[in-house]
């Protein structure tokens, strides 16, 4: 797959860049992650599966008093330099039937107002913890799964089972699709009014990332594309997938929605998405054509990669 031209800047891209040392030579050894769970250690405090702020609008931490001895503890990684490096931890909760594993009002709350580094910690410790909630039990035989390695497997208990269970991570395409100068965009039943944004699907097994963008958009808009490049991706923790932002080309501007996909997917001016993007951007508003995706969103990374790129001649 072609890679983006390198001349073209990238906006940051939301719950990446984490600060933290993941330590893998730690996850492995019961006595060091022993040691680490005592004096100076910090545990990141959730509401379920949301953040709890700071009345700074930071992360709060507290020590290992703040949890119940029988939690079960992530181990995130490391903060911090030399003498002054901290264990951090975070509880595996426990998920109440019809809970939603998607972001909910405290999540995009938190969105708005945590720093980019802040933000990278929560993404990868709500997709861990939330992981771990989900798969108590093992697939293979239905035995009670335990925290292993850290929080970086689950084990079943079955003496004649005993398989290991890793965190799962689900690759999703999510693309702009340009046809001369103008951006296909969609709106799902589920967005904000007036929200559109780039379409996007999971990538299936037995294809690869170019023909799951070809097929998404073949399926949801009934438009044929080519000259599929890469563009950057973005962890989402939502519940645990990994954003693959591609851009492509139209082979003609016919739509034919999938109506049971979609509320409407439309083409967009250049000057329209412009409009929007810079609404959001700058007023956090909605655009007089549309409402473009949270800046928090890679979506709204295509949109800016797309106007800052140019018309192509």
């Amino acid at each position: 797959m072609p890679a983006r031209p390198a001349t073209v800047p990238i906006a940051p891209i939301s719950y990446a860049g984490s600060p933290l040392d993941r330590a893998d030579h730690i996850r492995t050894s019961p006595e060091a992650l022993a040691q680490l769970r005592g004096p100076g250690a910090r545990v990141l405090l959730l509401d379920g599966l949301d953040p709890v702020l700071t009345s700074q609008d930071t992360l709060r931490w507290g020590d290992l008093d703040a949890v119940s001895p029988e939690a079960e503890l992530v181990f995130l990684g490391l903060d911090g330099e030399g003498t002054e490096r901290r264990a951090c931890f975070a509880p595996v909760p426990v998920v109440k039937p019809g809970e939603t594993p998607h972001a909910g009002p405290a999540s995009w709350s938190a969105m708005a107002v945590l720093s980019h580094e802040e933000l990278a910690i929560y993404g990868g410790a709500r997709a861990l913890v939330g992981w771990h909630a989900r798969h108590r039990f093992c697939a293979q035989c239905g035995s009670e799964t335990v925290l292993d390695k850290g929080g970086w497997q689950r084990t079943c208990t079955s003496a004649t089972c005993g398989v290991p269970h890793f965190p799962r991570v689900d690759p999703v395409t999510i693309m702009s699709v340009e046809h001369e100068d103008r951006l296909l965009l969609g709106r799902q039943p589920r967005f904000p009014e007036g929200r559109y944004s780039a379409l996007a699907g999971f990538v299936e097994p037995g294809e690869t990332v170019e023909e799951a963008v070809a097929r998404e958009v073949f399926e949801e808009a009934g438009v044929r594309v080519h000259d599929v490049t890469y563009i950057a991706s973005q962890p989402w923790p939502f519940p645990s997938s990994l954003m693959i932002a591609c851009h492509a080309v139209a082979k003609d501007d016919a739509i034919t929605m999938d109506e049971t996909e979609l509320d409407d997917v439309r083409w967009f001016t250049r000057a329209e998405v412009e409009e929007a993007v810079a609404a959001k951007t700058e007023r956090g508003e909605a655009g007089l054509a549309f409402d473009a995706p949270s800046q928090s969103a890679v979506a709204y990374v295509l949109l800016k990669w797309w106007l800052d790129r140019g018309p192509v001649t």
